[in-house]
């Protein structure tokens, strides 16, 4: 018998610094639904409320897991801080892998998105998450073919692009956040 997708146990992602530990669609409607106790609860880590700064990437993934429940092991990851028992960001992949939209740049590729809160920045935080989603992905999922879209503006995500070799491939107009430059990386 096949096991139920939704049943399969999702590890966390461990990092030297950081545990990337999934957020399930009952996390995702908690946190829309402003019941952040609830999800501290349930993932065991404190969280600010400067999670819901930027709650759309939540309805998105929440959107996707309704959709397509294949989509579960992509989903929002809670990146924590395990020494100090906190919720310093989030990242997410887009989709699965080959998705219609990135077919253009390349087959079987994946986007992704992260954000790192506040006062937790320029501490090298997000660079350590991206490298362990891709890694995660590579070694999970045969994954090879990387995709970050990024404001021009955005210093800080266009360094982290620069430092994993990801290379300009186009611009798209986001619907909310304006446009952005599409950045591909083909991994080892």
């Amino acid at each position: 018998m096949i096991p139920d997708h939704n049943s399969l146990p999702i590890t966390d992602i461990i990092t030297p610094r950081l545990v990337l530990r999934l957020m399930e669609g009952e996390d995702l409607s908690a946190l829309l639904a402003g019941q952040i106790a609830d999800v501290e609860q349930r993932l065991g880590v404190r969280i600010p409320g400067e999670v819901l700064d930027h709650a759309s990437s939540f309805r998105f993934g929440l959107d996707q897991l309704k959709a397509d429940p294949l989509y579960r092991p992509w989903s929002s990851r809670a990146v924590m801080l395990p020494d100090e028992n906190r919720m310093i960001g989030h990242v997410r992949f887009h989709s699965r892998p080959d998705p219609d939209y990135l077919r253009k740049y390349a087959r079987n590729a994946v986007e992704f998105g992260y954000r790192i809160f506040g006062h937790d920045r320029s501490k090298g935080y997000a660079s350590e998450a991206v490298g362990a989603i891709m890694d995660w992905a590579r070694d999970a999922h045969g994954i090879s073919h990387f995709v970050l879209s990024i404001s021009p503006d955005n210093a800080p995500s266009l360094g982290i692009a620069r430092k994993f070799g990801f290379v300009k491939v186009g611009e798209e107009m986001d619907d909310v956040d304006g446009m952005e430059h599409v950045y591909l990386r083909v991994a080892d």
